[in-house]
């Protein structure tokens, strides 16, 4: 049986969870099912948080509150294409895991990627740190797309950013 799954037209839920794991249908890009693999339980999110947890010294729920503050900035970054935006070295580690888990990247981008009809969206990080205040003003602006981030974990990296280079095409 086939079943095809369909992008949604308008991201509805502000929920980062749900919004990352809509997007298990899409994931197609890999040699095997990874999800069947071994340590793997639970939905897409709980692999993704597991996959932080092994590779960063983090408490479950610091690794979801990470990565939903990553679900949330990428989904902004998407939403918002007309802005620059930047990001925290803590929240990054959240942008970071869905980019290195690259069939859920792939699906990510498929499925919210609407106004580039689902293209990937490339990270292009610069080296040096920006000190301006864009941290503080991104957060505002996913506060402002509907989302309830980090207070506390955006406040740390305030004003150390860790920009994309806005000059590549379609980078975040």
């Amino acid at each position: 049986m086939t079943v095809l799954a369909e992008r949604p037209l308008v991201t509805a839920s502000r929920d980062p969870r749900e919004l990352l794991n809509a997007v298990r249908p899409f994931v197609r890009e890999h040699t095997y099912n990874v999800f069947d693999a071994p340590g793997n339980e639970g939905d897409l999110c709980d692999r993704e948080v597991a996959l932080l947890m092994r590779d960063n010294l983090l408490t479950r729920s610091w690794a979801e509150e990470i990565l939903g503050n990553g679900v949330m900035y990428l989904i902004t970054a998407l939403e918002r294409p007309d802005l620059h935006l930047g990001i925290g070295k803590i929240a990054d580690l959240g942008v970071h895991q869905i980019y290195l888990d690259t069939p859920v990247a792939f699906a990510f981008f498929e499925v919210y990627n609407v106004a580039k009809s689902g293209a990937y969206k490339h990270h292009a990080p610069l080296v040096q740190r920006r000190t301006d205040g864009l941290v503080l003003r991104t957060v505002d602006v996913i506060r402002g797309q509907g989302f309830e981030p980090s207070a506390e974990m955006w406040a740390v990296d305030g004003a150390d950013c860790s920009p994309c280079d806005d000059k590549v095409p379609d980078s975040h």
